[in-house]
C-alpha cells in the first residue's frame, strides 16, 4: 500500500504559525522592538516561541509514533519462489506470486485462490460482514459480483481465521480494493476544527479593534494638535496591549494535556486541535462488533459433569479461575478432558505480543476462547497440548496392543 506523503519537520513547524493570534503577536513583537520596548518584545517572543515549540514537539512525536506503528503493522507473506517457501514483506510482492495462507495470516494483497482447505477469511474491515466467509478455489458463474460474494478471492487487509490455502497475487499496493479506498481518503481536504475557527474569529476581531484604536488615537491627537508620530506610536502601543499574549500558550498547553491523557488511553492524536474536535462530538454512529467492544471472545460458563462452572478473566489473557455457586474450585478431570478435546480440535493458538504486551489469538476467535479456557485450567498453550495428547495416545495404543496379545 502506498503510504501517504510524509510530513517533514519543517512543514510541521511552519503549520504552527498558521494562526491569526500568532501572526498578531509576531507583529506586536516587531513593533515593540522597533519602538524600543525591548523587555516587552522579548516577553512576547518567548510566549510565542513556547506555544509554537510545544505544538511542534507534540505533533512531531505523534508523526514518529505513527511511522513506527506503520512499520510494525507491515504484514509478512509466505511466498513460493524457486520451489521454496520464503517470507517476504508485503511491499515486495508482485502479481503472479503464489502465497500460502494459514489461520491467523493477514492477507497482504488481493489474491485469487488456487487451493482452499476449509479456508475462512474475516472480511469485516472491507465489507462489514462480521462472520468469516468460507472460501473456495472454483470459478464463479458471474463475473459481476459484489466483493462479499467473490468466494474465490482474498483481499488485502483481511485475515484468514480458519483452514489453509494457496493463492496467486493479482493486485498489490494502491491497485487493491483497500488501495482504492486509500486513494479516495487522500483526496479529502481537512477543514479547520471548531476551536481553530473560533480562535481565528477572535484574532480577526482583535486585529480590527487594534486598527480602530490606532485610527481613533491618531485622529484625536491630530485634532488636539499633537505630533503625528507621537500619536501613532501611542496608538500602536494601545493596539498591542489589546492582544492577549498568553492566549496561544494557554490553548496549546490545554491541548497538549488533552493529548497526553488520550495517549494514556492508547489513543494517538496526530494534531493537537483534534482533541478539541473529539471533545465537541455529540453523536457517534457505529456498527458491528469490534467498534465499541474489544472484539475479543471469552468463555464465561462451562457445563460439564452435570454442573455449570463460571470462568473468570476476560480477553485472551490465559489467567483466571473456575468457580461453582460463587466458590472457587480446582479444574476437575471431566473439565480438563473436555478442554483438552476442545484444544485438540482447534487450529487456534494464543501468543503474547512484544509490541503492546497483550495476548492475541491466531485463528478463529471462538476456538481461541476455548484455548484460553484450557490454559486457565492448567493445560499447556500451543503445540505442547497436541504433543502431550499424542504421547498419551501412543501410550494408550501400546497398552491396548499388549492386552490384545495377552487375550487373543
Amino acid at each position: 500500500m502506498q503510504a501517504a506523503q510524509r510530513i517533514s519537520p519543517w512543514t510541521l513547524l511552519f503549520e504552527q504559525f498558521k494562526n491569526v493570534l500568532i501572526v498578531i503577536l509576531l507583529v506586536a513583537t516587531a513593533l515593540s522592538a522597533f519602538l524600543g520596548h525591548g523587555v516587552e518584545a522579548i516577553a512576547i517572543a518567548v510566549i510565542v516561541l513556547f506555544a509554537v515549540l510545544l505544538g511542534f514537539v507534540q505533533e512531531y512525536r505523534a508523526e514518529r509514533a505513527i511511522e513506527a506503528l506503520r512499520q510494525m503493522a507491515a504484514p509478512i507473506a509466505t511466498v513460493l519462489r524457486g520451489g521454496e517457501e520464503i517470507e517476504v514483506a508485503a511491499r515486495e510482492l508482485v502479481p503472479g506470486d503464489v502465497i500460502l495462507l494459514r489461520a491467523g495470516n493477514k492477507i497482504p494483497a488481493d489474491v485469487r485462490l488456487i487451493e482452499s482447505v476449509n479456508l475462512q477469511i474475516e472480511e469485516a474491515a472491507l465489507t462489514g460482514e462480521s462472520v468469516p466467509v468460507e472460501k473456495h478455489a472454483a470459478p464463479l458463474a458471474n463475473d459481476d459480483l459484489a466483493l462479499g460474494d467473490r468466494k474465490n478471492m482474498g483481499y488485502a487487509g483481511t485475515v484468514a481465521t480458519y483452514g489453509r490455502g494457496r493463492a496467486m497475487v493479482v493486485a498489490t499496493g494502491m491497485s487493491t480494493e483497500f488501495g482504492k479506498i486509500a486513494q479516495m481518503l487522500q483526496t479529502i481536504e481537512t477543514g479547520k476544527t471548531p476551536l481553530q475557527e473560533n480562535l481565528d474569529k477572535v484574532g480577526h476581531t482583535l486585529a480590527r479593534a487594534a486598527f480602530v484604536v490606532v485610527a481613533i488615537i491618531v485622529a484625536l491627537g491630530l485634532f488636539r494638535g499633537q505630533p503625528f508620530i507621537e500619536m501613532l506610536i501611542f496608538g500602536i502601543a494601545l493596539a498591542v496591549a489589546v492582544v492577549p499574549e498568553a492566549l496561544p500558550a494557554v490553548v496549546t498547553i490545554s491541548l497538549a494535556l488533552g493529548v497526553q491523557r488520550m495517549v494514556k488511553r492508547n489513543a494517538l492524536m496526530r494534531r493537537l486541535p483534534a482533541v478539541e474536535t473529539l471533545g465537541s462530538t455529540s453523536v457517534i454512529c457505529s456498527d458491528k462488533t469490534g467498534t465499541l467492544t474489544k472484539d475479543e471472545m471469552t468463555a464465561r460458563k462451562i457445563f460439564v459433569d452435570g454442573q455449570t462452572l463460571e470462568v473468570s478473566g476476560a480477553g485472551y489473557a490465559p489467567f483466571g479461575q473456575f468457580s461453582c455457586n460463587g466458590v472457587t474450585v480446582k479444574p476437575s478431570t471431566p473439565l480438563t478432558q473436555l478442554l483438552r478435546a476442545a484444544t485438540l480440535a482447534s487450529d487456534a493458538h494464543i501468543v503474547r505480543s512484544e509490541s503492546d504486551d497483550r495476548w492475541h489469538v491466531k485463528g478463529d476467535p471462538t476456538e481461541g476462547a476455548l484455548v484460553v479456557a484450557a490454559a486457565k485450567a492448567g493445560l499447556p498453550i500451543g503445540n505442547e497440548t497436541h504433543d502431550d495428547a499424542a504421547h498419551e495416545f501412543r501410550g494408550n495404543n501400546r497398552l491396548c496392543q499388549r492386552r490384545a496379545r495377552n487375550h487373543p
